[in-house]
């Protein structure tokens, strides 16, 4: 007899890079099971539509990560009505937080990163378990390359430890075009050696302009 399994792994990848006045999110694009490419071009960041400048890039099981984000929105739109204000990024990271730790004995399959600008413009990321734990930082990865792309990212971007004094802000030192050449650098090579990351590359950059959108072709075998 079968063993009933309720989670799958779809694969993925999603970065999220916090600067001075920006963050960049990326995430692929290749949907997957096992060895079985189901689709190319399936984007994994969602914007959440009433929150201002704050993106949510997800890995892991997509019927999970389509609730979560459903989730979310009915949340959010609740806030609005109540408070007569749009969440902010630091509020909806919070609110992220609490709906998986709700979930915790029977969790989303999701893992997420959280990016966009706080209520001073600075850029934030905010980096997830399954259950809720998360922590601001100045980037993050997670999904089946990230093991591939923290070390690249601890080398260029690793803060200074935060017992180290005076204190110093969690983003990155790197311009915008920097940060989002970097992203486009760790994952061409983690294109390269993980079978669940590839095809195309979706770029979102938040500043205080707004949000922009990119795409670049990955490996596709």
């Amino acid at each position: 007899m079968a063993r009933f399994d309720p989670y799958e792994n779809n694969g993925g990848t999603c970065v999220a890079v916090a600067g001075a006045d920006y963050c960049v999110v990326a995430a692929d694009t290749r949907l997957s099971v096992g060895y079985s490419i189901l689709s190319r071009r399936h984007s994994k960041i969602a914007h959440l539509i009433r929150a201002d400048k704050c993106v949510l890039a997800s890995s892991g099981f997509q019927g999970d990560i389509k609730a979560l984000q459903k989730n979310l929105s009915a949340k959010e739109l609740l806030y609005e009505h109540n408070h007569n204000k749009k969440m902010s990024c630091p509020a909806m990271a919070q609110l992220l937080s609490n709906t998986l730790y709700y979930k915790r004995f029977f969790p989303y399959y999701a893992f997420n990163v959280l990016g966009g600008l706080d209520s001073e413009g600075k850029g934030c990321v905010f980096t997830y378990d399954a259950v809720g734990s998360y922590e601001r930082t100045g980037y993050s990865a997670q999904g089946t390359g990230a093991a591939l792309m923290m070390p690249v990212l601890d080398k260029q971007l690793k803060s200074p430890s935060p017992l180290i004094l005076p204190a110093r802000d969690a983003v990155t030192p790197l311009s915008e075009s920097d940060a989002v050449d970097l992203v486009k650098d760790v994952f061409a090579s983690a294109t390269e050696r993980d079978i669940y990351t590839g095809d195309s590359l979706e770029i979102i950059v938040i500043n205080s302009s707004g949000t922009r959108r990119d795409w670049i072709e990955l490996r596709k075998d």
